[in-house]
């Protein structure tokens, strides 16, 4: 009898049988992966976009070993503590103090927790189909669920969670013409979860001009984003004034770590009593030591060859579709985009749940995986790259699409896909 319920702990890690055979992973080394059975595959999935400098990087497992020798739970404040907020500021701009947690989930949570203490106000507004965590109140309203649709017309709202449409410049200002209790606006620098939707221009930034402009503060969501174009906040590059931002998954290349940072007014309750903030794992010794050796490391980090090598995946795997007679186009970033079976990427979440192809994903999933390349199964999945993802190892995955898509072509060239 199975103990471990549907065999995983988060949903996210379902995948489907290939041949019968279910897929259990033992470790992994920069871009590989191996399974149980002894089986390499080239990770794209990389911890959800945690592992960015590769899987079991020797530096970071040094220091996180280390941290774990000389005590992995003082209950005391700790000088790794104080390092690793100081290493993380430094990168933050204006947001320059730190609360450490174990999670985004976590982080988020306590985003929206500043958010209403401050403010006084009892609403956080998110991006319908945006993902910014698996606790109730953002949870609500995400992918595939009938509010992320507006299934009736009306703005889908709870007492403490309410919905706008991404990419929709009107229906900012109609929320906060409609609702005075918004605490802020939570945004992500493009809506990864559904597909990696970008932002049309202007919008992000138009969406922190009305918040302001009533009192209400931004929230950047950047646990998927932050640190993954450049050694910093997403946002700050795009020119944005957020409040608040939680970061997570790549400040400790998948060693579990996340945090808020925010501007010194707005997080001041916390010291002054007012706000509660806890856990006995937040800010832990071996946490905060995958935080400074990953951010000394990503320092002196070759962004712009990363993103160039991404950027030749997508040109690649566009131009093998297109050979087979399949449609597809891509969207996101060089080192994280996702694949739409149609031709052109959504623009909204209206559009990307229309687009969305479960069969072409999952057929997708199975055929690269029997070529050792693993990809997300999902319609929303998204193609990660890490530093490790060498040219070669690039070169690796492009023939991999080209075998998949030789498999795909009889079931889903010409009018099998997405013509929209």
């Amino acid at each position: 009898m199975r103990n471990l319920v549907g065999d995983v702990s988060s949903a996210a890690r379902i995948l489907p049988a290939l041949d019968g055979q279910a897929l259990f992973i033992r470790n992994g080394k920069g871009p590989y992966l191996w399974d149980d059975q002894g089986q390499r595959y080239i990770d794209t999935a990389l911890g959800f976009g945690a592992v960015l400098l590769g899987h079991a990087d020797d530096s970071v497992n040094a220091q996180v070993a280390q941290a774990l020798g000389d005590s992995a739970s003082p209950s005391w404040a700790h000088v790794r503590e104080h390092a690793a907020a100081s290493a993380l500021a430094a990168h933050t701009g204006t947001l320059s103090r730190v609360i450490f947690t174990n999670s985004g989930s976590e982080a988020v949570h306590l985003a929206c927790r500043a958010a209403r203490a401050y403010t006084g106000r009892g609403r956080i507004a998110k991006m319908a189909a945006g993902f910014d965590g698996w606790f109730d109140d953002v949870s609500f309203g995400n992918v595939g669920s009938p509010e992320a649709a507006f299934a009736d017309g009306e703005r889908p709202s709870t007492g403490r969670t309410t919905l706008l449409r991404f990419n929709d410049f009107d229906d900012v200002e109609r929320l906060f013409a409609q609702d005075q209790d918004i605490a802020a606006v939570l945004l992500e620098p493009m809506l990864a979860n559904a597909g990696c939707i970008m932002p049309a221009p202007g919008y992000l930034q138009h969406v922190q001009a009305v918040a302001h402009r009533h009192g209400a503060l931004v929230i950047s969501d950047e646990v998927l984003m932050g640190f993954r174009l450049h050694a910093g906040l997403a946002s700050l590059q795009a020119g944005l004034d957020p409040d608040i931002a939680s970061v997570g998954k790549a400040i400790g290349n998948g060693v579990p770590v996340s945090a808020i940072v925010g501007k010194p007014h707005i997080l001041a309750g916390f010291e002054e009593g007012k706000v509660l903030r806890g856990g006995t794992f937040s800010g832990n010794p071996m946490a905060c030591a995958a935080v400074l050796a990953t951010l000394a490391t990503l320092d002196s980090a070759a962004y712009p060859q990363l993103i160039e090598r991404g950027e030749k995946l997508r040109h690649a795997v566009q131009a093998i579709f297109k050979a087979q007679g399949i449609t597809i186009s891509t969207s996101g970033y060089g080192n994280v985009f996702a694949i739409w079976p149609c031709e052109r990427a959504p623009s909204d979440y209206e559009e990307a749940a229309a687009f969305a192809d479960a069969a072409f994903s999952q057929a997708l999933h199975l055929a690269l995986r029997a070529e050792g390349v693993l990809v997300m199964p999902s319609p929303y999945g998204r193609i990660y790259l890490s530093f490790e993802h060498s040219d070669e190892v690039v070169d690796q995955i492009a023939h991999a699409f080209e075998a998949a898509a030789a498999r795909l072509a009889p079931r889903f060239a010409g009018g099998g896909v997405n013509t929209r």
